[in-house]
């Protein structure tokens, strides 16, 4: 047990839960202005292929992560605008968003850098680790806490504003309001349609750093399908916390931690694919003990309705 359980567990759970929690927290963005986001994946994807384009053409991390938030800031805009100013159907318009950034990725990999499969370029820089020089030092929370790319920091840092946003600030309350009730919140002069489009396009930023977390941070190269089901675990996990911060941060380090422990069940000499499978049968036993059915009833008034 010990040799399967350890300090270095924890570390890994933080690293690999990092694009699992920001993707969530666009997803519950999102479903807090009555959006339910099915594009998650997509995005993470495009934001993971834009990131090491960027990167490969600037030379720079800094400016591969602001390029990835560009591409998939306009991609989500044409989710947003089709959505939302079209009325779509926002779960046919999510799926087709992920059919899309599919096929667009992997067009890209053979257009610009003519290969299949994936790229990978050895001058590439990845994300620098942080090592905090006084938290490392800390026992036990040091080597779990310290080492960690500047995106894994951020995701927690962005639940905690998110929260602060959500529950201590006037324009938070507007911004809730304008998901709970439209029609009411219409009548005392809230724009409605500016919080949805913000929602969408804050979304989109998140899972551009979720996808550059995925390519710069753990691999520093570029695979097809490289997301591997990522953003609809972090669906999951914005259905389990309720679209709350905290829930979904919560929600997030659960299936972390199941990754986590799926890599290091690889070194025991299992099945590769066995393990592998381990996080996606966490969340499907996640899903029933999920009691809240509004998301379900959202989903099936967006199946039926003008939305």
């Amino acid at each position: 047990m010990e040799q399967l359980f350890d300090l270095a567990l924890l570390n890994t759970a933080l690293r690999v839960l990092a694009p699992i929690l920001l993707a969530a927290l666009g997803g519950a963005l999102c479903a807090r202005v009555g959006l339910f986001n099915v594009g998650l994946e997509g995005f993470m994807l495009l934001g993971a292929f834009a990131a090491i384009a960027g990167n490969y053409f600037f030379g720079n991390v800094l400016l591969a992560i602001l390029f990835a938030v560009l591409v998939v800031l306009l991609f989500s805009l044409l989710f947003a605008y089709l959505s939302i100013h079209l009325k779509a159907n926002v779960i046919v318009v999510g799926i087709a968003m992920n059919a899309l950034a599919a096929g667009l990725t992997t067009f890209s990999l053979r257009a610009i850098f003519d290969v299949k499969g994936a790229f990978y370029d050895k001058e590439m820089v990845g994300l620098p680790k942080w090592d905090i020089p006084v938290l490392e030092s800390v026992p036990g929370l040091g080597p779990i806490l310290s080492g960690h790319t500047p995106l894994v920091y951020l995701a927690f840092l962005v639940a905690g504003l998110m929260w602060f946003y959500f529950y201590r600030t006037k324009n938070g309350f507007r911004f809730l309001a304008s998901g709970e009730n439209p029609l009411a919140a219409s009548s005392l002069g809230i724009r409605v349609r500016r919080y949805q489009y913000g929602a969408v396009l804050a979304s989109g930023v998140l899972c551009a750093l979720a996808g550059a977390q995925l390519s710069l941070g753990q691999l520093t190269m570029f695979t097809e399908g490289m997301t591997d089901g990522r953003g609809f675990i972090a669906l999951v996990a914005t259905m389990l916390g309720q679209s709350g911060p905290l829930g979904v941060t919560a929600a997030s380090l659960l299936f972390g931690f199941m990754e986590a422990l799926s890599i290091r069940f690889q070194g025991l000499a299992l099945p590769t694919h066995f393990t592998q499978m381990l996080p996606y049968l966490v969340t499907i036993a996640a899903m029933f003990f999920f009691k809240d059915k509004s998301f379900l009833k959202d989903a099936q008034k967006q199946g039926t309705s003008s939305r």
